[in-house]
C-alpha cells in the first residue's frame, strides 16, 4: 500500500501563487510514474503535471493550460513532489489530487491521495 498526502491548497486571488507539496510512503525506487491531476466541478479529472519516470526525474509532461505557470519538482529524501503554481487563473480553481503507480516489481497500482482544495479568486 502507498499513501500519499497532500498540503498546500487554499484560496488565493488571481495572479497569486500556491504551491502543493505530496510526501508518498514508499521510497521513489519503488515508484513509476508520480504527479499531479485536478478535477472541476462537473468535468472530468485532467493532469496537470507528472513525473513520466520518478527516480530518472527527467521526463516531465504538464498540461497545455499550465505550461509557464506551474512547475513540478521533487525531493528524494523526501520522497516528497511540489507543485509550484504561479500566475493562477479562476480556471485554476480544483481539487487537486497527487497521484503514483507503482513499478511492476511492487504490484503496478495507481495509488490517489485526498486531494487539496485550490480556489482561485477573479
Amino acid at each position: 500500500q502507498v499513501q500519499l498526502l497532500e498540503s498546500g491548497g487554499g484560496l488565493v486571488q488571481a495572479g497569486g501563487s500556491l504551491r502543493l507539496s505530496c510526501a508518498a510512503s514508499v521510497t521513489f525506487f519503488s515508484l513509476n510514474a508520480m504527479g499531479w491531476y485536478r478535477q472541476a466541478p462537473g468535468k472530468q479529472r485532467e493532469l496537470v503535471a507528472t513525473f513520466a519516470n520518478i527516480t530518472s526525474g527527467g521526463s516531465t509532461n504538464y498540461a497545455d493550460s499550465v505550461k509557464g505557470r506551474f512547475t513540478i519538482s521533487k525531493d528524494n529524501a523526501k520522497t516528497t513532489v511540489y507543485l509550484q503554481m504561479n500566475s493562477l487563473k479562476p480556471e485554476d480553481t480544483a481539487v487537486y489530487y497527487c497521484y503514483c503507480r507503482r513499478r511492476p516489481a511492487w504490484g503496478g497500482k495507481d495509488y490517489w491521495g485526498q486531494g487539496t482544495q485550490v480556489t482561485v479568486s477573479s
